[in-house]
């Protein structure tokens, strides 16, 4: 720990250590800017700062239980989305990067598809920490904004997150769109990031990833595309004749995908959307 003694010299040693044991290098940097309540610019701009031991010690605590699997996001508890604070934990899925593209393009497209709409009613499916759902109901008032996760300790997660953050939301337990259907509720907006990874892809995985994140929300069966196929049984019950649907998807899904929306409804648009690594990552369906 002596080589930890300023800022500068404690991410120098967290950089090194978690390249060196294949983690994500900015780890040192989220776990030293919430320790120190800082911004980037704050810890960019105290670098020659002196650490006292206390901190020392729970920093290389922080990085190495990072090193022995513990997502970091689940040492500091939070991970951000869309610029604001989600508390995570062992019943939920960490908020990834992509899934904010999927928010940006579900915006695009209701504002273009509805124009000058007044109340549209949109729901979250397995929306886990509730990052999609109160994002949405956030970036854009007007929603009436409804989620549904099969998990009563993720629904928890995801109301905490609701109240935090100021976002009316309403919460829904049950399979996929089951609630939706006992309640007869009928969806102008349909948006899920389901889980679409194959089970024979479970190896291959972090152990940051396998064994911290709930399989239920990783895994879509033999061939990654179990929720889906099950999603296109139950959409017609529930979507208007006016309407936008968006999934994120795993790379390589896209045409699979596509083709089940197009069979379902074969009269509306659907196309592939790219991320920006340039993978298909999301799939639209609009109709009306």
């Amino acid at each position: 720990m002596s080589n930890c003694n300023t800022v500068f010299e404690a991410l120098k040693w967290a950089s090194s250590f978690l390249i060196e044991n294949k983690r994500d290098e900015n780890a040192g940097e989220l776990l030293m800017k919430h320790m120190l309540g800082m911004d980037r610019s704050q810890l960019l701009a105290n670098q020659r700062l002196v650490l006292d031991d206390k901190v020392k010690l729970e920093f290389v605590r922080g990085i190495t239980a990072h090193i022995q699997g513990t997502p970091i996001q689940h040492i500091i508890g939070f991970e951000e989305f869309y610029g604001r604070k989600f508390l995570v934990n062992e019943y939920v899925l960490i908020p990834r990067p992509e899934t904010e593209e999927l928010v940006y393009y579900t915006l695009e497209k209701v504002r273009k598809h509805f124009d000058a709409f007044g109340e549209l009613k949109l729901a979250d499916i397995g929306t886990g920490s509730g990052a999609i759902a109160v994002t949405l109901k956030l970036e854009e008032p007007k929603l009436s904004v409804s989620a549904v996760d099969i998990s009563a300790d993720a629904l928890e997660v995801a109301r905490h997150n609701a109240g935090e953050l100021g976002a009316q939301v309403k919460f829904l337990e049950g399979d996929l769109l089951e609630p939706l259907i006992t309640e007869g509720l009928k969806l102008d907006v349909l948006v899920s990031n389901p889980p679409y990874i194959p089970l024979g892809d479970l190896d291959s995985l972090s152990e940051v990833v396998k064994d911290h994140e709930p399989h239920s929300a990783l895994f879509g069966g033999e061939s990654g595309l179990e929720f889906y196929q099950r999603f296109m049984e139950e959409l017609p019950h529930v979507m208007k004749e006016r309407f936008v649907i968006g999934f994120e998807i795993g790379a390589g899904q896209g045409e699979a995908v596509a083709g089940m929306l197009r069979s379902a409804f074969p009269e509306a648009l659907t196309e592939i959307i790219h991320d920006i690594n340039g993978k298909d990552r999301m799939v639209f369906c609009t109709r009306g």
